[in-house]
């Protein structure tokens, strides 16, 4: 965003009073926020404004602060302002009845439009809980999705530490300004994340935590990825508010099963009664998936193993290498045909797919039947 637009969009983010809602209510009124501000007080209060917001946008009381903000934005590494008519914008964010009119990115803004899982739970997790929502990291993440959470302490943190493990995606909401790491001790999380994808916020710089802020961080949460794991929480925590939104916004509900004598397994079982899709393990996410999602999905994978299979063969020595090349990844090949189209003695053959096998680059299947395995 070109700084002068920067500064209207700043402007009407930081007019006291002005929420998302009321801020989206003037937009689709005046169509843009330079619009918004030359509008005449008469026809500001016809958009059923409170009378000293209606006055604070007239006045452009918000436009010296927008100006400190934008100055603060622009010294602040890999930070930029996405406003919701921009390509960058997370498109999923625009189907929710109040999206945030302007984000706050820390790092890549391209994995804002890429396909998300999110992982909420506990402040407290179980061993148990700790050991789901780092798996369900790792294997959301090996699959190519981006995992996005508050980046609160407990699950959310251990999920986005999952998919830091495989060197995947991630994005951090924060119920605080970009610049502001909450908890504390996330501060290497929080540098990871935004080495490997995105810190985003809709509130100013500086913003330091507060209660308030983090049921209104939630909805991002809840509405930006494609659906939602609760990994673990209690009766009124805010996991299960996220749960229902993500519900409210037409989105997936996955839940984790837990012990019933556990107070942080009232929400993930509550959910699961409700109709919440029941996971032990990524895959049972990935498979409820839009198919044109899941087709994205397996073609990465395919061109990973591809390549993957191609270094591997430059290891192998001749005999070696012409087997494993007559091998597929999605069809197997009896012994018989292997030896027929090798060309070689049928104990040599033996012999090399036995090597292969050892090295973990194909497997044998019942029958005498072989193929490559995908790396």
């Amino acid at each position: 965003m070109e700084p002068d637009a920067s500064l209207s969009w700043l402007a009407l983010a930081l007019t006291p009073g002005l929420a998302s809602r009321l801020s989206a209510r003037l937009l689709k009124e005046f169509g843009s926020p330079e619009e918004v501000f030359r509008a005449p007080l008469p026809r500001l209060e016809r958009c059923k404004l409170p009378a000293m917001v209606a006055q604070a946008v007239h006045k452009k009381q918000a436009f010296k602060l927008a100006e400190k903000e934008l100055a603060s934005t622009q010294r602040i590494d890999r930070c930029r302002l996405v406003n919701w008519t921009e390509p960058e914008y997370p498109p999923s964010l625009l189907q929710i009845y109040d999206p945030p009119v302007l984000l706050y990115v820390r790092g890549n803004v391209e994995v804002l439009a890429q396909p998300s899982i999110g992982i909420v739970g506990t402040r407290r997790p179980t061993l148990y809980g700790t050991q789901m929502a780092e798996r369900l990291g790792r294997e959301i993440a090996a699959r190519g999705l981006v995992v996005v959470s508050g980046m609160a302490r407990g699950v959310d943190a251990i999920g986005h530490q999952g998919a830091m493990a495989v060197n995947g995606r991630a994005i951090g909401v924060l119920g605080t300004g970009v610049d502001v790491c909450y908890p504390k001790e996330n501060r290497k999380l929080y540098e990871k994340v935004l080495e490997r994808g995105a810190i985003i916020s809709e509130f100013p710089l500086g913003t330091h935590p507060a209660p308030e802020n983090f049921p209104i961080r939630n909805r991002i949460v809840a509405g930006m990825p494609l659906g939602v794991v609760v990994v673990e929480g209690a009766q009124y925590s805010g996991s299960l508010i996220t749960a229902r939104l993500a519900m409210e916004f037409g989105r997936e509900v996955f839940a984790v099963p837990g012990n019933v004598t556990q107070s942080v397994s009232f929400a993930p079982n509550l959910l699961i009664k409700q109709g919440a899709k029941l996971v032990t393990n990524g895959e049972d996410v990935v498979e409820e998936l839009p198919t044109p999602i899941r087709a994205v999905l397996i073609k990465a994978e395919k061109q990973e193993a591809e390549q993957l299979n191609l270094l591997a063969a430059a290891s192998l020595n001749s005999s070696e290498k012409k087997i494993f090349e007559l091998l597929c990844v999605d069809e197997s090949s009896h012994i018989d045909d292997i030896v027929e189209r090798s060309g070689l003695h049928s104990s040599g053959v033996l012999a090399t797919l036995f090597d292969l096998e050892m090295k973990g680059l194909i497997r044998q299947l019942p029958g005498k039947q072989f193929s490559k395995l995908l790396l």
